[in-house]
């Protein structure tokens, strides 16, 4: 088992991670999503219409720790960074999330993008080795 996979390891039976992105001026600003983990990389899906979308965009660096659903750290966070996916690496990451989460990320968060058309960004979160 690789670091990598180690700092994953609270991750695969969790059902939510507290994952903080960064303003331009640098302000924390933490948000709980579900995640998904496959090996040394963990998913994570949200809207185009998110501030977190805009965050990760300007800055792709986060913390990333496991908590409860509101969002309530429940152990130690750490470094990661967050990649777009697109095409068959989004399909991938949808598909892990949907195993996961068959209700949730299956029918009730895609219904909810159509519904408010919005498009569904999927990310790859890597953890940084230190």
């Amino acid at each position: 088992m690789t670091s990598r996979e180690k700092l994953l390891e609270p991750f695969v039976r969790r059902r939510a991670a507290l994952l903080t992105t960064y303003r331009r001026d640098g302000t924390p600003v933490g948000t709980a999503v579900n995640i998904a983990v496959d090996g040394d990389r963990a998913f994570v899906r949200t809207p185009h219409r998110t501030g977190k979308v805009k965050r990760l965009r300007n800055n792709p660096n986060v913390q990333i720790a496991p908590c409860t659903y509101l969002g309530k750290p429940t152990g130690p966070a750490f470094s990661a960074q967050v990649r777009l996916l697109s095409g068959d690496e989004a399909k991938h990451a949808s598909r892990a999330l949907v195993r996961k989460y068959r209700i949730l990320q299956g029918v009730l968060v895609p219904l909810a993008h159509r519904l408010t058309r919005s498009r569904t960004m999927h990310y790859e979160v890597v953890p940084v080795e230190s």
